[in-house]
């Protein structure tokens, strides 16, 4: 693993201590598929108490920094420079359903601007992380972003909108011209896990408007500095604020930007 910060340490450590806790709560959760009762509930709870765990580990290593969790909202810190973003669990409905496709994300904003991030695939051991300058990594693994340089050969990720979202005639649209040009489009429902696959080259690039800054804010970085290009979707809007976002390798990103920004 790369030897990162004090304070990108004490985030991987406070994901793999949130993501040990929800790992036991996905067990029991697969078993409460198959039951009358539901899992709803029971997974309310295993977001709350996860966030609780980053909460205590984040707060009581640096004290004087801000926060944004999901769940608990935000508080400015001592330092008003500095504020963790959280998302205890990205992917909840998959969590929901049994499925193992759900991530811890961390992000540290310095100044505005996101300078470390962390994003853990606890149900299979895969922790994304960067720092900014300091390049992405999974594991023991360095990040590059792919090197496809054709859409045809693409494989793009976004989210579905759904419940009446009023992002779904823009999406329908966004597929309509962007399937015809590529390898396919996939929708796994985890906006942070997109991210970090465009930064392991899984994905050639992914694109969701009206997400929240704790979806996005540590897969950015990862994004970024595994080489692939990140910009919102209505250029000179901020990325955090508007949710909105486009992530390709460098060579599509402007044919890929060009169709999304269609709309």
């Amino acid at each position: 693993m790369a030897i990162g910060s004090a304070n990108l340490n004490i985030m991987i450590k406070a994901a793999r201590l949130a993501g040990r806790s929800l790992v036991k709560d996905f067990r029991e959760v697969e078993n409460l598929q198959v039951s009358m009762k539901g899992a709803g509930d029971f997974v309310s709870r295993a977001d709350t108490r996860a966030e609780e765990i980053l909460k205590e580990a984040l707060m009581e290593a640096r004290p004087n920094y801000g926060w944004l969790g999901e769940e608990t909202g935000g508080a400015e810190g001592k330092d008003p420079t500095r504020r963790w973003i959280v998302d205890p669990l990205d992917g909840t409905t998959n969590f929901l359903h049994g499925m193992p496709h759900w991530a811890v994300s961390i992000a540290l904003e310095h100044k505005g601007e996101v300078v470390a991030g962390v994003v853990f695939d606890a149900a299979k051991d895969e922790m994304f992380f960067a720092e900014k300058g300091q390049g992405a990594w999974m594991n023991q693994q360095r990040l590059r972003a792919s090197g496809r340089r054709h859409m045809v050969e693409a494989v793009f990720a976004t989210g579905l909108p759904f419940a009446a979202n009023k992002h779904l005639p823009a999406t329908l649209g966004d597929l309509a011209q962007l399937l015809p040009t590529c390898a396919g489009v996939r929708r796994w429902g985890a906006a942070a896990l997109d991210l970090a696959y465009v930064a392991a080259g899984r994905y050639d690039g992914y694109w969701e408007r009206g997400l929240n800054a704790w979806d996005i804010a540590g897969g950015v970085i990862i994004a970024r500095e595994a080489g692939a290009l990140v910009e919102p979707v209505v250029p000179g809007e901020s990325l955090l604020a508007s949710g909105s976002l486009i992530a390709a390798n460098e060579p599509l990103f402007d044919p890929f930007a060009k169709i999304i920004r269609a709309r």
